[in-house]
């Protein structure tokens, strides 16, 4: 059977692009033909998947991603796909991944009403209506569940399309036997490995801006002087981070705050650090806060962000309340920092020891085999039917 996932653009630090890379992956194990089509793509593929792009010119993003849902659709066809499963709205597919808020929600909520009269407002409110309204058979998967009563309210979709997923936290997060060689290496690159008490915070985010580093960084930046001291930031991700580093600059903290870029050691930074920072704008689900759970590490969030609902369950950290108050966030950092982490990470590891947080990838390929049995099911029912005509046909013939 023929699998096509479709993605506009893929690059491999987004929370939504590992999803859909390990999704693949699982997909071609189970051995299925599996075709991702992009109009970009970045970084390796996936083990046993055909990676195939389609440029897509347009003067805007709306405009390029209705060339590509109209491309895409045809090429799939073309290449006689069994089922489509696509990470970004377009019409014709069997599941969609819905880790993208409601469209006419957020339009509604945060735009005026001359924006609903351009080709931009069109061209999304069109692919997504193309999903979730009927005629359309779309399977939704829902790393969100806050987001079905959202989608229902403004397309009246059936309650029976939306699956809901658990999360699809990597096996490598979880602290492991060897958490404490990680955390000493760790801490050994930054320079905290002779000092006891030091404090380093973490912050993961491919949009820096819409993770909150700002925001951060002005927490930090007010911490009492002794907490301060012993204090350093690391922030991490795939982002131009120079409005950031000018920033820290204008908060004279520039020496304390450690700007990598992306990386790829993520259990080793899980360890190293004393406490996650993410205190997001929007986050819908906010995988690193999971990441941050199962590792062991403290969490410091706001409540936009989906799985800051783990965390608060778990007792894993802080969830600042919205609306957001620089504050609030300035004083929650302090208080933390002031006191011992440790009951913070034993209740985050005792709450991944109980629930499953890696799952998602099997909750998908479930899916999809449960689909793919439909159709072969309905391809069997179909040519039995169709011998049934034949014989009845030779019969009709022999009594003639």
């Amino acid at each position: 059977m023929k699998i096509a996932l479709t993605i506009l653009h893929y690059f491999p630090y987004r929370g939504v692009q590992r999803d859909l890379f390990a999704m693949a992956q699982a997909c071609a194990n189970s051995g299925y033909e599996v075709r991702i089509v992009a109009v970009s793509w970045q970084g390796p593929h996936p083990p046993g998947c055909e990676v195939e792009c389609l440029p897509c010119p347009g003067r805007s993003e709306p405009l390029r991603a209705h060339r590509f849902a109209l491309a895409a659709e045809a090429r799939v066809s073309a290449w006689g796909a069994d089922l489509v499963l696509g990470f970004d709205l377009m019409p014709g597919l069997d599941l969609y991944f819905a880790a993208a808020p409601c469209f006419l929600e957020k339009v509604h909520a945060e735009r005026t009403a001359l924006y609903r009269l351009t080709s931009g407002y069109r061209h999304r409110s069109r692919l997504e209506a193309a999903v979730f309204s009927e005629p359309s058979q779309t399977r939704i998967l829902l790393p969100d569940p806050r987001q079905e009563p959202v989608f229902r309210r403004w397309y009246d979709t059936p309650a029976e399309r939306f699956v809901h997923l658990p999360p699809g936290v990597a096996e490598d997060r979880r602290a492991g036997g060897d958490a404490m060689e990680l955390r000493a290496h760790g801490r050994a690159e930054f320079g905290l490995a002779k000092v006891a008490d030091a404090r380093l915070l973490l912050l993961m985010g491919s949009n820096l801006q819409r993770k909150g580093c700002d925001r951060a960084l002005r927490a930090f930046a007010a911490l009492p002087a002794n907490l301060r001291g012993r204090a350093r930031m690391l922030v991490v991700g795939a982002d131009d981070a120079k409005p950031m580093r000018q920033l820290a600059a204008r908060l004279g903290i520039s020496d304390e705050v450690i700007f990598t870029g992306p990386r790829d050691d993520v259990p080793r930074l899980l360890q190293a650090a004393d406490l996650m920072l993410h205190p997001a704008r929007t986050a819908k689900a906010g995988a690193v806060l999971l990441e941050a759970l199962v590792a062991g590490l403290p969490v410091l969030t706001t409540a936009t962000c989906g799985y800051a609902l783990q965390v608060d369950a778990a007792g894993a950290g802080v969830v600042l309340r919205e609306p957001f108050h620089q504050a609030a966030l300035d004083l929650a950092l302090a208080r933390m920092l002031d006191e011992s982490l440790v009951p913070y990470r034993r209740r985050g590891l005792a709450y991944a020891a109980r629930h499953d947080l890696h799952g998602q990838r099997r909750r998908v390929l479930a899916e999809i085999d449960a689909l793919v049995e439909g159709m072969n099911s309905g391809l069997l029912r179909a040519a039995h039917a169709s011998t049934e005509v034949v014989s009845s046909d030779v019969v009709s013939g022999d009594r003639s």
